[in-house]
């Protein structure tokens, strides 16, 4: 029963991993071209694999989006592929990812050892006898926490970004900001709100399909 139970963990993992790698791909094509860098649906889709995934599925997402786009499968922006996106003016926001996801994932998870937001999947331990008001408060809690870990690994996508592309541009910061950062700010704002909001809806469907599976 143990073995059975584990092989249907692994394979949902696989599942959601594959799901995301699907709409982080879907989301990069998503663009409105404004300069090198161009406005593209990640800044959506990466932290809501964070806040809605355990640490190690979105983890593993965002390592085979990047391994599937270096081999040159066309999952970046602009359908495009190849070692030569990651190694081009904007590959440095790619190489970013690698270690901003992981650091929101770790952010997120001592926020809910902590307690501050539920674990994935985990019982409600306010159902059924909550008031509306701990609900509410309990939701604005982990939407705050959901959007800080959209603010850190965003924050360090932007660092690196704007480091390579100094280098690889042969800039000054100035102009690496007024190119890679001042024009995203406001519209990935949103995307990080909106993803706050969706991971923290997603929570009764993950814990549902968790029932469901046990039973």
């Amino acid at each position: 029963m143990q073995n059975t139970s584990l092989v249907r963990s692994r394979a949902k993992d696989v599942a959601f991993t594959g799901l995301f790698i699907a709409l982080i791909a879907v989301s990069a094509w998503i663009t409105v071209p404004i300069g090198p860098v161009p406005v593209t649906m990640q800044m959506f889709a990466i932290p809501l694999a964070i806040c809605v995934l355990r640490p190690t599925v979105a983890i593993s997402a965002i390592y085979g989006y990047e391994l599937l786009g270096a081999l040159g499968v066309p999952v970046f922006s602009g359908m495009r592929g190849g070692i030569g996106v990651l190694l081009g003016p904007t590959g440095g926001f790619l190489i970013g990812y690698l270690l901003a996801v992981p650091a929101a994932c770790l952010l997120l998870h001592f926020a809910r050892k902590a307690g501050l937001v539920p674990a994935v999947n985990a019982p409600d331990p306010l159902a059924p006898a909550a008031s509306w008001a701990a609900r509410i408060g309990r939701a604005v809690r982990a939407s705050g926490v959901f959007f800080i870990c959209g603010i850190v690994f965003t924050v360090i996508s932007y660092a690196f970004g704007v480091l390579w592309f100094m280098q690889m541009s042969n800039v000054g910061v100035e102009a690496a900001l007024a190119t890679c950062v001042i024009p995203f700010i406001i519209p990935d704002l949103v995307k990080i709100v909106l993803a706050a909001g969706m991971a923290n809806a997603l929570a009764p469907v993950a814990y549902a399909r968790s029932v469901g599976a046990r039973a």
